[in-house]
């Protein structure tokens, strides 16, 4: 399966328990009908077929795309850290950290976008921290404040500080942050994972320029989502 770069795409780690799980449940379905005379018939086919779109789902769904940034100029640049569709831009009071105004934009992330999440900017992890919560729908704008989520604080080599929240959705269950206080920020990296329907916010100083609009759809490590200032 090749992505829009040319790079091979494989098969992301976190889907290695749920993959094995889906194929066990395939074989338990399909295998008696076609060992046993008296269950055997055209239906069998039926059913094979559709195990087989549903296992081709999971490991769609599960895709791990090779990305690397055409640039090698990367300062005061803001790299989509997931694909997905643009649901908001605006400015906003972030209470939970910053304390201030910030330009925030959001990213939804539907159950046929790549999951994977990849580093926007180039710099230093200073902040990781997961906060239990509901499981609204993605969209929907309460969703960044109440939903489950992880919170990750990148300082720029600039001084500049990003931060973004991985948010679990109606579908999602279980947000994955693969970074811990200290660790380098490098936008090519993975950042975390996101199993199924879910959200990203990226909150950024207001002075920031904006480079993408509403309902725009954005490619992670690939599309410049700002630059600051």
């Amino acid at each position: 399966m090749a992505e829009n770069n040319g790079k091979i795409t494989t098969i992301n780690p976190e889907g290695k328990e749920t993959l094995i799980l889906v194929g066990l449940i395939i074989l338990v379905l399909n295998l008696p009908l076609f060992l046993i005379q008296s269950l055997s018939g055209w239906w069998s086919y039926v059913v094979l077929g559709l195990s087989v779109l549903f296992g081709w789902f999971f490991i769609y769904f599960f895709r791990n795309p090779v990305r690397i940034f055409p640039s090698d100029d990367t300062q005061g640049v803001v790299i989509s850290p997931a694909d997905g569709t643009i649901v908001a831009i605006e400015e906003v009071d972030e209470t939970e950290y910053f304390n201030d105004r910030r330009i925030v934009i959001s990213i939804f992330m539907s159950v046929f976008s790549v999951h994977a999440n990849w580093f926007p900017v180039n710099g230093k992890v200073t902040k990781v921290e997961h906060q239990d919560g509901n499981f609204y729908a993605a969209f929907k704008p309460k969703a960044s404040t109440e939903n489950e989520r992880s919170m990750v604080v990148i300082e720029t080599p600039d001084g500049k500080e990003v931060m973004l929240r991985q948010i679990a959705g109606a579908l999602a269950r279980r947000v994955v942050t693969y970074c811990k206080p200290g660790d380098e920020a490098r936008i090519n990296r993975h950042l975390g994972f996101i199993k199924f329907g879910s959200r990203v916010d990226i909150y950024l100083p207001v002075d920031s320029l904006v480079c993408v609009k509403m309902d725009q759809k954005v490619t992670a490590d690939i599309s410049i989502l700002a630059k600051l200032s």
